[in-house]
């Protein structure tokens, strides 16, 4: 199973070209938020499941702010991450995955792309296809396969 991830793409009409071709092959999308209309875009171009959570900077109501999702027997912990203050640090949202007993966070928010292990949990954040604040634009591809989690940070 191949999962592409993308956060914070703020409106970006240029963002949907950038990752069009990173994404052609996955099995799901995920948008970490901000915004969620970018997720009617994505939509347009992939006709395979799309999920999404709203961030700081949406205010729809009808798109949850976390979830739990399971894959290929994996759970997956979804967030912005704006209420776990990952800007600042990552305990908080460390806690929370140990609460959930997640296998992968998947979080946004500071538009700088991460990839930690820690404590047999993934913690992988994406960046920004638009508006990156570590010097490149990227989104993250996660791959599942024989029960090993892979992820990697594209540059778009």
């Amino acid at each position: 199973m191949q999962i592409g991830v993308i956060s914070d793409t703020h409106r970006d009409r240029k963002f949907v070209d950038r990752v069009k071709n990173v994404f052609f092959d996955m099995d799901v999308i995920i948008h970490l938020g901000d915004n969620v209309q970018d997720v009617l875009r994505i939509e347009r171009f992939f006709k395979k499941p799309v999920i999404n959570v709203k961030g700081n900077c949406d205010f729809s109501v009808g798109v949850p702010s976390e979830r739990v999702e399971i894959m290929e027997g994996k759970k997956f912990f979804i967030t912005h991450g704006h209420r776990y203050d990952v800007k600042y640090e990552l305990t908080k949202l460390k806690y929370k995955a140990l609460e959930e007993e997640a296998d992968v966070v998947l979080f946004g928010h500071t538009h700088i792309s991460t990839i930690i292990h820690e404590g047999g949990i993934w913690f992988v954040n994406p960046g920004s296809p638009s508006v990156p604040r570590d010097g490149f634009n990227s989104v993250a591809v996660i791959s599942l396969e024989n029960g090993i989690i892979t992820p990697e940070i594209k540059r778009v």
